[in-house]
């Protein structure tokens, strides 16, 4: 089933007192249930205006762009917060945990805005996404007391506790080790197998990017297959 579906999508901002400026130009993309998609790009490149789309927080320039089968435009701002809160998960670089609160209060941050059992359950299903993620001993840690992967397992159990549908990862290793992201990479992806979400990643490192079954390349704006890629992630 496909989740979204971008369709020569151009962004253009206007900057003041300075022509317009397009960051995006005729993209295409579409994500199915359980893909795997990496988005390779610099700096500059658009890669964060390409994640605001995919996470409904900005609309098309022109193009299409469709959540489940309908235009995104078609939405109130209302209904994409909706969805964002219920089926889009956002892992970022920086961990962004409340301080002060402790991990399970952390976690249990986007369960109240859940409703029925969930909204009920909610510091019980927190704490079971922690031990899933293996904190459940840290649930009373608070993040300065919490190593950067140890945090980082946090952000991924806030991110994912609603069991969203769609996962956007950005750079989610930029901030850790080699060995400690390459473990996160794996912690994410079980964690979307096992709830058939999409995952899309979106980083600077090949090798994080070659980890996924579809591989994309953002350059000044224009998204195009990138073969060196897939080449690498089929000999990973």
């Amino acid at each position: 089933m496909t989740l979204l579906h971008l369709e020569d999508v151009t962004r253009t901002v206007m900057p003041p007192d300075l022509p317009a400026l397009t960051i995006l130009n005729g993209v295409s993309l579409t994500v199915e249930e359980n893909d795997r998609i990496s988005v390779v790009g610099r700096s500059g490149s658009g890669k964060s205006t390409l994640l605001n789309l995919l996470g409904l927080l900005d609309l098309p320039t022109s193009g299409v762009l469709e959540f489940d089968g309908r235009p995104v435009k078609s939405y109130s701002a209302r209904e994409r917060d909706r969805i964002r809160g219920a089926s889009i998960g956002f892992i970022f670089q920086q961990f962004n945990l409340l301080p002060g609160r402790t991990a399970l209060e952390n976690v249990t941050m986007p369960l109240l805005y859940a409703e029925g059992r969930q909204f009920w359950r909610r510091k019980t299903i927190a704490a079971e996404m922690l031990e899933e993620v293996g904190l459940g001993h840290r649930l009373e840690s608070t993040p300065d007391r919490l190593s950067g992967g140890e945090q980082q397992r946090v952000a991924i159990a806030r991110s994912l506790v609603r069991g969203p549908r769609l996962i956007l990862a950005d750079e989610p290793t930029g901030a850790l080790d080699l060995d400690t992201g390459q473990n996160v990479m794996e912690l994410i992806d079980a964690v979307a197998t096992r709830t058939g979400a999409a995952l899309v990643t979106i980083t600077h490192d090949p090798a994080i990017a070659a980890r996924s079954r579809s591989h994309y390349r953002l350059d000044h704006g224009v998204l195009t297959p990138d073969a060196e890629l897939a080449a690498a992630g089929e000999l990973a």
